[in-house]
């Protein structure tokens, strides 16, 4: 069922009640209360490999690596400087037994918001949920409707992979590193 988070997000549960249809629901769309949404430093880079491509993103804790990898799938996508943030989605993992379905998970859901209606494209990502008890995530996604007359078109991203997936992680305050490659 669809139900709003504090912040006025769509969460993104894809269909009506079971009970009553199984016809997917109209995503919700709540005016954002600010228009004031800095964006972070990029912390990520593309590595080349076999007729697909591997992101590599980094950050001083897990959670700010799962976001910068979030960003890459994005980046590699379309140019971020073109996206604009007028709407914030809300997702959510379901929880899991690991890091490597955790981050499968994240970033399949991300790949969903933009591949079916509301053709949303990331400027940012925000993780207000990191558990790594449970491995599940929260998310805040901002920007846009993904458009051909605003957005160029990068790579079309058909699927994540586990494909030498790694997850690094270390200490607070030092770099946390995750590796994925995605299908192109």
């Amino acid at each position: 069922m669809l139900e709003l988070s504090k912040c006025g997000c769509y969460a993104a549960d894809r269909l009506k009640d079971s009970s009553t249809t199984n016809i997917p629901m109209d995503p919700l769309v709540i005016p954002l209360e600010t228009d004031n949404h800095p964006i972070p430093e990029i912390k990520y880079e593309y590595l080349d490999h076999t007729a697909d491509v591997q992101l590599h993103a980094w950050g001083e804790t897990l959670r700010e690596a799962f976001e910068q990898c979030g960003m890459a799938m994005f980046g590699y996508m379309t140019e971020l400087d073109t996206v604009g943030i007028s709407r914030c989605y809300q997702i959510r993992t379901d929880p899991t037994d690991d890091l490597e379905n955790l981050l499968f998970r994240f970033l399949d859901e991300l790949l969903f918001l933009f591949s079916a209606e509301p053709y949303q494209i990331c400027k940012k990502l925000e993780i207000t949920k990191f558990d790594t008890e449970n491995f599940c995530i929260e998310c805040r996604c901002y920007g846009e409707e993904f458009d051909l007359k605003k957005h160029p078109q990068g790579t079309e991203v058909k699927a994540i992979t586990y494909s030498a997936m790694q997850i690094n992680q270390r200490p607070e305050h030092e770099q946390n590193e995750v590796f994925v490659i995605i299908d192109i």
